[in-house]
């Protein structure tokens, strides 16, 4: 098949020197971020133009652009047009043959990617020629029972020789590398690009790029990803343009896609033929690639003119009894389960089935949380589904976890409960939405509602009225005591006014008032009883004010609960000063004490 690699992928390179040109050509693109092909490579990558080149991670690839397989189907494929539709099931071409595990990952993520994005139209031939073109079908099927690459496909270090510069992006955790990253897994996802789009399609509880399962899911969501729909040609092109930026990739990815389109058939995992070399022909990165050669046809020797002719061997010489032939059987591919449905595919709708209107009291847990059944198109419950719970709406509650969502798997009845919901400090109404992870199904939504603590009773603890003078504070302490239904209220905001009477509504405009932090005086504040119940009004909390009366502080809950504080303020305390001395009377001759009678000129009686 190498001797095919040059006129395949290039019309009219015919030598040597251009085949080589081909090959260093395919491992020339970049990311777009960092050094562009160059527009006058001719006999390279032609510059890809901004409409091939969009990503949906953001990443110029999902690779790196890091080398790739280059051979391509053989010129013989089976199942040409006009040619017999019936492919043997365990016989015919090695390449048209994919291991079973590979096959049965891509035809799931196929299923699965229909059911949740059918718009995509992704055909698991797709992902197939990616997975070809990227890592031979996983080192030709070499996985474990689970799914995963044994030993793991690492790319050569993206250090920028001939292909991307990607330093670190994920602390080594999955490629190894912690100074450089490598493209990871049968479908050669780099780190950076895995963390945003990686997956757990085969439930074992890790985002694996080394899983096929998990590394077909997720090439499929990317292919799919920008509302792309593969059945466009424009969009085939640019979903794939997106996982390697390269006209050369392009066309060999395309040229396996037909190639399976035409026909395939499962083989034995690990007994997958490899291409004979990548791209970058084990001279770059980490080294060669492991690879298994192709088969080989063992072929008779030509004799030289001149020399003689080789014996026939032993058996094939006259009067020669040659051994009964055994007849051997051919191989035989175990079955494959055809991948199961998902299980989020089965659902057709959710249906809320307990505390549509949950609700509760400031600070308070909800004790009616939302629940929901996932339930097929017959009405029967699907067990193993995604659940997603968002808060949604202006508000402070939040889940147990201090979150805003929170993901519930349903059972075995198909029912999802919500997870424990608290109130905060604000009242009001929100919604509690709950969606299937993976569709576009129709929500359920719950109407949560948030009130006030109640109190139905408030009552005072003391029972004398509290007194002070004119400028002073009142230097009593008093506390009033919240219940609700008997018992005691935490929590409970409660208004505090003080009024000229009992059945005053408005706040009076002198008086006492009460003494905030700050040192500022108001005659309405909000109190919130402690977690005993209790309001507690500290010596010093109400000043008397400068005018004398009798006021009250009138205390309200929300619940009904009302009660009353008497003030009182007088006068301060007043003392008559020592009165003038009277001047004692001057005697008189006769001994009168008559005081002696002021002279004044005397009216003169009219004439």
């Amino acid at each position: 098949m190498a001797a095919h690699i040059g006129r395949r992928l290039r019309k009219g390179a015919t030598s040597g020197v251009v085949m080589a040109a081909a090959v260093a050509a395919l491992a020339a693109s970049q990311a777009p971020e960092m050094t562009p092909p160059a527009t006058d490579n001719t006999g390279g990558d032609q510059a890809i133009g901004a409409g091939d080149t969009t990503s949906p991670s953001g990443h110029g690839s999902v690779t790196g652009d890091s080398p790739y397989y280059t051979d391509l189907p053989p010129l013989n494929p089976p199942n040409l047009p006009g040619a017999s539709t019936k492919l043997p099931l365990t016989t015919g071409p090695a390449e048209a043959g994919i291991p079973a595990s590979v096959y049965s990952a891509y035809k799931r993520a196929e299923l699965s990617i229909r059911s949740t994005d059918p718009g995509c139209n992704l055909p698991w031939q797709l992902l197939a020629g990616i997975g070809k073109v990227e890592s031979g079908q996983a080192r030709g099927g070499r996985v474990d029972a689970n799914g995963t690459a044994s030993p793991p496909i690492l790319g050569p270090a993206l250090n920028g020789n001939g292909f991307a510069l990607i330093t670190d992006t994920d602390g080594g955790a999955y490629d190894g590398d912690t100074k450089l990253d490598r493209a990871v897994g049968p479908m050669q996802f780099i780190p950076s690009t895995w963390a945003t789009w990686g997956q757990d399609a085969n439930s074992d509880g890790k985002k694996d790029p080394n899983n096929i399962y998990d590394a077909a899911q997720a090439a499929g969501l990317y292919l799919c990803a920008n509302d792309r729909n593969l059945a466009l040609k424009a969009d085939l092109d640019q979903a794939i343009l997106s996982y390697n930026r390269s006209r050369e990739y392009l066309n060999t990815v395309l040229s396996w896609v037909a190639f399976y389109e035409r026909g395939t058939h499962q083989i034995p995992d690990g007994t997958g033929v490899l291409p004979v070399g990548r791209s970058d022909n084990g001279t770059r990165g980490n080294g060669p690639h492991p690879t298994t050669p192709l088969p080989t046809v063992p072929t008779t020797p030509t004799p030289t003119p001149g020399t003689q002719k080789p014996k026939p061997p032993a058996e094939n010489r006259p009067g020669t009894v040659k051994p009964p032939t055994v007849p051997t059987k051919p191989p035989v591919t175990p079955p494959v389960t055809p991948p199961a449905l998902p299980a989020v595919a089965k659902v057709a709708r959710l249906a809320i089935v307990a505390n549509e209107k949950p609700t509760t009291t400031t600070g308070s847990a909800f004790t009616g949380l939302p629940r929901v059944a996932a339930l097929d198109a017959s009405g029967k419950p699907v067990p193993g589904v995604n659940i997603r719970f968002e808060i949604v709406g202006a508000t402070d509650t939040r889940f147990g976890a201090g979150g805003t969502t929170a993901t519930v798997t349903t059972g075995s009845s198909g029912l999802a409960t919500s997870p424990a919901l608290r109130a905060g400090e604000k009242t009001g109404t929100f919604t509690v939405r709950a969606t299937v992870v993976g569709r576009t199904l129709r929500a359920a939504d719950f109407a949560a509602t948030v009130t006030e603590r109640r109190a139905d009773t408030l009552t005072r603890l003391a029972g004398d009225p509290l007194s002070a003078t004119t400028g002073t504070s009142f230097a009593q302490k008093v506390q009033v005591k919240a219940t609700d239904k008997g018992a005691l209220a935490p929590g409970v905001r409660v208004t505090a006014v003080i009024v000229t009477s009992k059945t005053s509504t408005e706040e009076s405009a002198d008086g006492p008032s009460f003494k905030r932090a700050d040192g500022t005086t108001v005659r309405t504040v909000t109190l919130v009883t402690g977690t005993d119940g209790l309001l507690t009004f500290e010596s010093g909390d109400l000043l008397a004010g400068d005018k004398a009366g009798t006021y009250y502080v009138r205390l309200t809950a929300p619940g009904g609960g009302t009660t009353f504080i008497d003030l009182t303020v007088g006068a301060p305390a007043t003392t008559n000063p020592d009165p003038t001395p009277t001047p004692e009377p001057t005697p008189t001759p006769s001994g009168s004490t008559t005081p002696e009678a002021t002279s004044s000129p005397s009216a003169s009686p009219s004439a």
